[in-house]
Order: C-alpha cells, then sequence, then structure tokens
C-alpha cells in the first residue's frame, strides 16, 4: 500500500526528502477527519476508510482514468485472507459508506494549515489578498442529481442539459490556493454563497470582488468581523452615486443610496452607504468599466495608483478555475458521480487535490525563489502523478533521489512574468457555454 512505501521510506530519507503526499497530508490528518465525522469504524473494512480518502483524493489528480486504474496506480488493491481481490464493486460501496464528511473535514483541516503557512507573507501593504468568485460544475444527468442541483435557465423554455452545481470559492490571489468554498444547487445565486464566507476571511486582507457582486448587504457585512478587513469591487459608468470627500484626481468618498428591493430583503440596512471610489479618468459607455469601488477609505495608507493596481490581481482567481477545469479535469465536461452524495465527495477530493498540487508549487517557487504564480500547474501536476507511480513501483531507497531530481525538473518550467492588463475594459455580451434543450425535452 501507499502508506506502507511511505513509512518504510522514512528508513532512507531525511525528513526535507520525504513525498509530498506524506509530507503535507499525513495520516494523522486523515484520521482526525475520519474521528471528527464518526467514519472510523470503516478500517476494519476490506478497503479501509483511510484509503479510500486516498482514492477520492486520487481521482482528482487522474481525471482521464478509469477508477479501476487509479485504484491500482494508488497501489490500493487489496486482497482477503484467501488472496482473493477485492471485487470492483467494493469501491462504489466504500464510497457510498465513507461520504463527503470526510472529505470536507479534511479540505477544511488541511486548507486552514496550508493558506496560513503559505500566505502569511505575501501581502500588499500589510494585507493579505484574497478573491472570491464563483463557476459551475456539470453533474451527470439523473432525477436525483436534477432534483437536487437543479438546471441552469438561459431563457424561458428552455435550460440547460445536465445538471449544475454552482461552486464559489475564496482564493489566495498570490498562492493561487482555495482557502474556503461554498458549493450546491445552482438555484443558489454566487453572493448567497459569497455570504457564507466572510467569516473564513482573516483580518488585516482585502478581498476583490467581480462587478456582479456589488450588494450593499454584502459590503457592508464583510466589515462587521474586523474593521481591518477589506473589500474592492469594480464598478460600471452607470451606477448612481454621490460625492462626499475628494482626496484628490479622480480620487473620492462616494454615498451610495440603498436599493429599494435591498431594503425590502434586508431591513436591517441603512439608506445609504459609503465608499471609496477610484476612477481611471475615463467616463465611457455604460458598459464599461470607470474605476473601483472600496472600503480603504484611509487615503494616506492606500494610494489611489496602488488600489488601480492591485485590483488587477483578481484574475488570480479566473487562471485558479481555469487549471481546475482545463488542466486537473482535463476539460470533461462532467464529474465522475452519479449521485447527490457523491458529487459532494468528488468536488471535495477535486480541491483537495488542487491545493495539494499549489503547495507544492508554493515549495518549488520558494526554492527557485521566485512567485508560485510563475510555476507552471500543468508540469507539477505531472510530476505528482508520477511521483505516485514510483511510490507504487519503486523501491525505498530510490524514491528520495527521484524526488529531488523532480524539483530540479520542475524549476526548469518556470514561466515568464505576465505582462499587466490593459486598463481600459468592456464587459462583454453574457453568451452560456451550456447545450440547451426545451423544458418539454
Amino acid at each position: 500500500m501507499l502508506s506502507n512505501w511511505l513509512i518504510d521510506t522514512e528508513l532512507f530519507a531525511a525528513p526535507e526528502d520525504l513525498s509530498v503526499f506524506q509530507k503535507e497530508l499525513p495520516m494523522e490528518w486523515i484520521e482526525q477527519a475520519l474521528d471528527e465525522t464518526n467514519k472510523a469504524s470503516m478500517r476494519r473494512r476490506k478497503l479501509p476508510a483511510e484509503l479510500v480518502v486516498w482514492l477520492v483524493v486520487g481521482l482528482g489528480l487522474y481525471r482521464n482514468r478509469p477508477i479501476s486504474e487509479v485504484v491500482s496506480k494508488l497501489d490500493l488493491t487489496l486482497t482477503n485472507k484467501l488472496g482473493e481481490s477485492v471485487a470492483p464493486s467494493a469501491v462504489p460501496q466504500a464510497r457510498e459508506r465513507l461520504t463527503a464528511k470526510p472529505l470536507k473535514a479534511l479540505f477544511n483541516l488541511t486548507s486552514e494549515h496550508w493558506c496560513q503557512r503559505e500566505d502569511a507573507n505575501d501581502r500588499w501593504n500589510g494585507l493579505e489578498l484574497f478573491s472570491i468568485d464563483g463557476t459551475t460544475l456539470r453533474c451527470t444527468d439523473g432525477k436525483e442529481t436534477s432534483e437536487h442541483f437543479g438546471h441552469i435557465s438561459n431563457q424561458k423554455t428552455k435550460k440547460s442539459v445536465y445538471p449544475v452545481a454552482r461552486l464559489c470559492a475564496l482564493m489566495s490571489l498570490r498562492s493561487r490556493m482555495i482557502r474556503d468554498v461554498r458549493f450546491g444547487p445552482c438555484s443558489s445565486g454566487e453572493i448567497t454563497y459569497a455570504r457564507q464566507l466572510k467569516d473564513s476571511v482573516p483580518s488585516d486582507s482585502l478581498t476583490i470582488f467581480d462587478n456582479c457582486y456589488i450588494s450593499a448587504k454584502l459590503m457592508t457585512d464583510w466589515q462587521k468581523k474586523d474593521k481591518n478587513i477589506h473589500w474592492m469591487t469594480p464598478i460600471k459608468s452607470n451606477t448612481n452615486y454621490k460625492v462626499l470627500e475628494t482626496y484628490g484626481d479622480n480620487d473620492f468618498l462616494v454615498e451610495m443610496t440603498v436599493s429599494r428591493d435591498a431594503k425590502k430583503q434586508h431591513p436591517d440596512l441603512p439608506k445609504t452607504w459609503q465608499a471609496r471610489l477610484t476612477t481611471y479618468g475615463e467616463r465611457k459607455e455604460s458598459t464599461h468599466i470607470i474605476g473601483v469601488v472600496s472600503s480603504l477609505t484611509d487615503a494616506k495608507k492606500y494610494s489611489a495608483e496602488d488600489i488601480l493596481s492591485v485590483y488587477f490581481e483578481r484574475w488570480e482567481i479566473e487562471n485558479g478555475y481555469g487549471e481546475i477545469k482545463q488542466y486537473q479535469l482535463d476539460e470533461n465536461i462532467l464529474l465522475r458521480s452519479k449521485t447527490v452524495e457523491g458529487i459532494y465527495q468528488e468536488i471535495w477530493g477535486i480541491l483537495i487535490a488542487y491545493n495539494l498540487i499549489r503547495v507544492e508549487i508554493s515549495q518549488i517557487a520558494k526554492e527557485a525563489d521566485v512567485s508560485p504564480l510563475r510555476i507552471s500547474f500543468v508540469m507539477a501536476m505531472r510530476y505528482i502523478q508520477d511521483e505516485l507511480m514510483w511510490c507504487a513501483i519503486a523501491t525505498p531507497g530510490s524514491i528520495p533521489k527521484k524526488l529531488r531530481a523532480m524539483r530540479e525538473n520542475v524549476k526548469q518550467f518556470i514561466l515568464p512574468e505576465k505582462r499587466k492588463r490593459p486598463k481600459d475594459r468592456t464587459v462583454r455580451v453574457s453568451k452560456t457555454r451550456y447545450p440547451i434543450k426545451t423544458r418539454s425535452s
């Protein structure tokens, strides 16, 4: 088993040479997650719960491989006392017994530890940088999944072919690690899921939102936890506001009126709310972004130039979603699982695997003395996949040498520094990426 290989490796390697899986995702964390969710009793079965957790995380790494092959690559094939292999049906049965709760607990445990460690020293004006944005994942079509996740309606008589799970993540912009996430039926909007993430934001932080998140309720609630928890979002030229104070050229303290609908839904909201407006100095069509509004009202501490510049780091969350969908999921349009519980379990496994890759990228970046954003995600993912195969087929003594070689090889794939995005932006006409069908079909 993989765990036995990793234990044997300790006899041959110093701690800094051990596999990323043993070092960054120790078995003690998996056992803790199982204990917290009352799944520890499953260890006595032919396919113990610890190995099922490994399998679900492995499915997030080997998206283009069948489950039976993933079981083989992770060296999870078990035999009974007579030497007979566990039946293939044991794998889905074991996943069903496990449920999604241990994977959720493991994600929360690992993300808190990894993000605090990797993001502690990389700040903007003393603030950690985060972004919140949403994405969707297509689920296998079935009565249970359709009723739970629902379909995205494109027109009055049409809807997406597949059920759709909506996901909203809080992502660190300097490492692209996911700090927290909420997901579920697509009938709940991104702002609904975003509100559930506000308690996960640490003090001394700035969270950058896309323009669709501008909401008096969301923004005013965001700072209630701590006065040094800040937000920022772009603003279009058709937004109404009143200038209260001028900080400088294209830099103002403004007041905005709470809409009637927002006041009706949230009676506790005041009639108006204030924010800092920093513009690019150009007023264009209503679909154009003219600048950003933020809670960074201290003009002496946060300059207008810095505010306009830092907004463009928000695009790192788009790049993070691209890494998950395009590379980690290999552009497969559907999740594997056919049940609601299985889909939740699978998504948690994908997110743990993604963060695990980003952790290794951060370690490589430290050794190469570059930003984690300049390390190729594809190369890091492929070498981690290779590492699992080495652990299954190599002698324990050869693994540390292979891991050192892996680190050195990945350094050769440092990406060039990215060019800054142009400030002149236009909101494009929304077009769906989903195939559609009529409600009657």
